[in-house]
């Protein structure tokens, strides 16, 4: 499980990460950046951030399951976004997939993604133990 936490002396997070976590011993899968495609390679959610949102949370949870993960394993993510605006729902999503602590995380806004149509893109560090 992500230790995750909030020292004093910092402003709480706004959405559903913590300042840092501690990683565990164990083995570290390093994500790469997953987008909004289904397995046959189709954008899901077009233009739907928040569906864009939760096909890459599946895709992450796909893999995680794959070496005996789950996110509570997830230590780390970064999200790279074409817009900030649509924040609010990136985070009512991602608190369906991640519960307290949440891992530490990194929100940055790009230009573009490797298609036009990809409005979010995250990867992801967990420590799996055992």
């Amino acid at each position: 499980m992500a230790l995750g936490f909030d020292p004093q002396g910092l402003k709480a997070p706004f959405g559903a990460f913590s300042h840092a976590a501690w990683a565990p011993a164990g083995r570290v899968p390093y994500i790469s950046g997953q987008t909004a495609s289904d397995a046959a390679g189709n954008i899901v959610g077009e233009g739907d951030i928040a569906a864009q949102t939760e096909q890459i949370l599946r895709n992450i949870q796909t893999i995680l399951q794959s070496v005996g993960g789950t996110f509570d394993d997830i230590v780390s993510i970064t999200v790279f976004v074409t817009e900030m605006r649509g924040l609010k729902k990136i985070n009512e999503v991602r608190r369906r997939f991640f519960l307290p602590p949440y891992p530490a995380s990194t929100l940055v806004e790009a230009k573009s993604l490797v298609a036009p149509r990809m409005m979010i893109e995250i990867n992801a560090v967990a420590v799996i133990r055992g």
